[in-house]
């Protein structure tokens, strides 16, 4: 079973329409994929994960292993309500909180507010591509995410330390993400990431050649009416080697109110026997205009 990658350097050419279908499959069959080309500096991404390795070292690692978690493995118990990580939170929208964060270096906040920069364009591209794929308007998703100061952006950085005991405890927890859509920069030697797909957990290979990873929250299938779907994720544990993530959300604003996108609805609330009327006359034309007629109907026009 092998994951989709969508190459973004072929949609402005002859193979636009072939990449926009495997994008749209990939987030109605899968909902998660792999970026490549997607013109986010890489220079930029190689400083982003040497700094957060370097913190780390500096100042989380003697911390974690000095922990409770850590002593409770010592002690062979099974370890079911916590995950094995270290990790801090970025605010970057619609405020920026890093440089208040304790110990990070001036050179990894610069780099990081470089970084989502970048980043938050290849959202909002994304974004868009998503809404013509499902033909909405193709600032919905955004618009639809905006507070009175726009969609709400935010940075996970955990590193999943060498674990003694990964039989008995998960790097994180399985879980969806309650947001819209995740990027994630992570790891480009250790495994451990795995997503729920068909009755199996599938393996999330490092990423190679700075490809980000991207999954589908919560708000974006309620948005789509599930066509879109959040899929369950967790992380593994690991005996060889730290697992770098960096995962930043693409989220909507607190206040914002999301719900199912009306061109996306089906039909409701519509005697059949006018459903009938109606398919008596378009029998043998196309499906989606005669519904969107009955949608109308419905709602008395």
């Amino acid at each position: 079973m092998e994951m989709p990658v969508i190459d973004f350097s072929k949609l402005e050419g002859e193979e636009r329409c072939a990449t926009m279908s495997l994008l749209h499959q990939a987030c109605e069959k899968w909902g998660f994929f792999m970026i490549e080309n997607h013109g986010i500096d890489s220079y930029l991404m190689d400083n982003v994960k040497q700094f957060v390795n370097q913190h780390y070292e500096a100042n989380m690692k003697k911390r974690f292993y000095e922990s409770e978690l850590p002593m409770s493995l010592e002690k062979n118990g099974n370890i079911s309500n916590t995950d094995w990580e270290s990790t801090f939170f970025v605010w970057h929208r619609p405020a920026s909180n890093i440089y208040e964060i304790q110990g990070l270096s001036k050179e990894l906040c610069k780099a990081v507010d470089d970084y989502i920069d970048q980043l938050i364009k290849l959202a909002e591209n994304l974004s868009e591509l998503m809404c013509e794929n499902l033909g909405l308007a193709k600032s919905y998703i955004k618009e639809a995410f905006s507070g009175s100061k726009g969609p709400s952006v935010g940075t996970k950085v955990a590193i999943y330390p060498q674990c003694p005991r990964p039989d008995l405890v998960r790097g994180l927890r399985e879980h969806t993400d309650a947001g819209g859509i995740i990027l994630l920069l992570q790891d480009e030697q250790v495994p451990g990431l795995e997503f729920f797909k068909d009755g199996h957990w599938v393996n999330i290979p490092p990423s190679k050649n700075n490809r980000l990873f991207v999954n589908i929250g919560d708000q974006i299938e309620i948005l789509t009416n599930g066509m879109y779907k959040s899929i369950r994720h967790r992380v593994m544990a690991e005996k060889d080697g730290n697992r770098l993530s960096i995962a930043t959300f693409y989220n909507p604003a607190g206040e914002a109110i999301i719900s199912p996108a009306s061109k996306l609805l089906y039909p409701c609330h519509l005697r059949f026997q006018d459903y009938l009327n109606l398919y008596s006359k378009t029998k043998f034309a196309e499906k989606g205009p005669r519904f969107e007629s009955a949608k109308r109907l419905a709602n008395g026009h």
